[in-house]
């Protein structure tokens, strides 16, 4: 058996182990650099404030099942609904999807790790304690209450005068250092990274998705960051980037968020597009129809995705030209999410369907996603929109899309690649149930809120008066709100008893094609004893079954494969070494990434303390945080890698 990196054909992965003979304990965790740690962090993380958010949301909808309710005060619900929006959108889904970024990009394009596994683990870290700084002062009553948007001037000192929306400022900042981190390092690793014969084009489109994700990312974050540093500097130290009286537009708030907001809806989706298109070929024994077209989509829906932001903002009186204009690039970008749509059906049609709970999920999202993409379209007309417009109808429509879309695919690809992760099945009995109370719940929940929206209910309020034809929707919407919450305890207890008792997963637990699946599960430290060579999009069919991809061009195998690969057999490992019997080096676990965003947090945090007065303290904890940050980055980039 080799010993070296050398490239070797698919199926030659002698070596790896389930043991993997790596550091146990918290302390290995704290100061870990593997990307499927990192990964796996991230999937605890963010379902953990997935349940903050949803119990947010449970709180809400008790508080408006009948009208008048008294559950919570007009003050905590403000802070529930803005808290709500904000864990949702930066603290659950996104960081949802950066755990599947983490664990299977590498996997997926055959690479050892992520380009800078030490910026990888200080992005998750500096997230988890971003994370804690803006969730935390909910239980002090002085948590965010102003939206989720944030809209100036409500935002700015004259209107919110309390540390509420310094949290909201300071926190946001934060997690956009994490997010653009790692996308800086996931669009290096993708393009540098790949193992030989790994063309962009034979690339999974998980990672083709999380691959346009990344660009977003860097592309709309420095927006936000912009409206972000102005709304600070209004608050801090009295400049007016937003005040009509110094003769700036409030409106400014509005472009920036909304350049950023609108591509964030597809940093959102997207990588559910990825997952659904890794679960339904599998599920449907069929190759991905239409591959280059879906890849062609995906990058034109990010392309586009820049030019729709304004389509929030019809009702602030922009004009026929600009209306016309943004309502003409909202009704283009349904083109490439319809392509997406068509050929996941394509995919399904003729296969050997298979309903597992990964599957169901998928086929949901799907069907979800085009329910919630469709009254999208209906608000790219002006005059539609102008009525529809912050009711309760537009909170329909994007929980279709963002719950419907993006939470139901990252919970298909959690029962998909569970078993890679731990090595053991989630129980399918208790998937089912928890498919089917989500699926149930999330339309009872959000399809009422289309007729109480039509029937003018504004977002946003925390009560209402009885005979105003809103009574029945809350109604049901509540009731619907419990089922989820049920099917979320299956869920929890499916993920806890699975990890310990669940049946044992082999190395490709679904009969799945593509790379990730050729190795253990769980997968070594250092994924592939032997770097595989790459001659299809689906390479472990092509070893099992190769009538399924016949029709798919192969590249010829060339002397590194020396072998036809349909010829390699595939086989579940039983002999194990680690990656120092193997000769394969491994950078090194260090704490300085924690101690680095811990010191960056800290850093920020010091301007809450103006507000209440200490300015002395503010600047020693500024400075001091700075100081200590820019020290342990200066002892992480001069000590060794590996």
């Amino acid at each position: 058996m080799a010993t070296t990196a050398a490239p070797a054909p698919i199926g030659t992965h002698a070596g790896a182990s389930y043991g993997h003979g790596e550091p146990t304990g918290i302390w290995s965790w704290l100061t870990t650099v593997d990307h499927k740690r990192i990964g796996t962090l991230y999937l605890w993380t963010a379902l953990t404030f997935f349940l903050v958010g949803g119990i947010e949301a449970l709180i809400m909808r008790m508080q408006l099942m009948g009208p008048n309710g008294q559950l919570v005060s007009a003050e905590v619900f403000n802070q529930l609904f803005t808290m709500h929006g904000t864990t949702m959108v930066f603290l659950a889904i996104m960081p949802l999807s950066a755990a599947f970024f983490n664990y299977l990009i590498p996997l997926q394009i055959g690479a050892r790790d992520v380009a800078f596994p030490r910026l990888n683990a200080f992005s998750y870290w500096v997230y988890l304690f971003g994370g804690i700084f803006m969730t935390v002062p909910i239980f002090f009553s002085a948590a965010p209450n102003a939206g989720w948007f944030g809209y100036a001037p409500l935002t700015t000192m004259q209107f919110s005068g309390g540390l509420n929306i310094d949290f909201w400022v300071i926190g946001l900042q934060i997690l956009g250092i994490s997010s653009l981190a790692a996308a800086f390092n996931f669009i290096t690793t993708i393009i540098n990274m790949r193992a030989p014969g790994m063309t962009l084009m034979r690339m999974p489109i998980f990672t083709w998705m999380s691959f346009v994700v990344q660009f977003l990312l860097i592309l709309a974050f420095p927006a936000i960051t912009v409206a972000l540093v102005f709304l600070l500097f209004d608050r801090f130290f009295g400049t007016q980037f937003y005040e009509l009286a110094a003769g700036a537009d409030p409106l400014l708030w509005q472009h920036l968020f909304w350049v950023f907001g609108h591509p964030e809806v597809y940093i959102l989706i997207l990588p559910a597009f990825g997952l659904a298109s890794e679960i339904l070929p599998t599920f449907s024994k069929k190759p991905l129809f239409g591959y280059n077209v879906m890849v062609y989509s995906g990058i034109m829906i990010g392309f586009l995705g820049f030019g729709v932001w304004a389509h929030h903002m019809f009702a602030v009186g922009m004009g026929a030209t600009a209306d016309t204009i943004f309502a003409m690039a909202t009704l283009l970008i349904g083109i490439p999410t319809g392509v997406k749509i068509f050929n996941w059906i394509a995919t399904m049609w003729g296969g050997q369907l298979r309903f597992v709970t990964a599957m169901k999920f998928a086929v949901a999202m799907v069907a979800l996603f085009t329910i919630g993409g469709i009254s999208g379209v209906m608000h790219a007309s002006p005059p539609t929109d102008l009525q529809q417009t912050d009711t309760y109808f537009i909170v329909a429509h994007f929980h279709y899309v963002l719950f419907g879309g993006s939470i139901m695919g990252i919970m298909g690809g959690i029962y998909f690649y569970f078993p890679k992760m731990t090595g053991r099945y989630l129980s399918e009995k208790l998937g089912s149930l928890h498919f089917w109370f989500f699926f149930i719940g999330m339309n009872v929940t959000f399809f009422p809120m289309h007729y109480s929206g039509m029937l003018g209910m504004p977002r946003r309020i925390y009560t209402y008066d009885a005979g105003q034809g809103w009574d029945q929707f809350n109604w049901w919407s509540t009731i619907g709100t419990i089922l989820m919450f049920v099917g979320a305890i299956f869920f929890i207890i499916n993920f806890f008893k699975s990890r310990k008792a669940g049946a044992i997963a082999p190395n490709d637990a679904w009969g799945a094609g593509t790379l990730e699946w050729s190795i253990p599960s769980p997968p070594p430290d250092y994924n592939f004893a032997q770097l595989p060579v790459v001659t299809s999009r689906y390479p472990l069919w092509d070893l099992k079954h190769p009538e399924m991809t016949a029709d798919i061009a192969h590249s010829a195998p060339d002397e590194m494969t020396i072998t036809d690969s349909h010829a390699v057999p595939m086989h579940e490992e039983t002999e194990y070494k680690t990656a120092k019997e193997l000769g394969i080096p491994m950078p090194f676990p260090t704490i300085k990434p924690l101690f680095a965003a811990l010191f960056l947090v800290v850093m920020f945090s010091g301007l809450i303390f103006i507000h209440v007065g200490m300015f002395a303290l503010a600047m020693t904890i500024t400075i001091g945080g700075a100081a200590l940050f820019v020290g342990t980055l200066y002892g992480w980039l001069t000590s060794p890698l590996e």
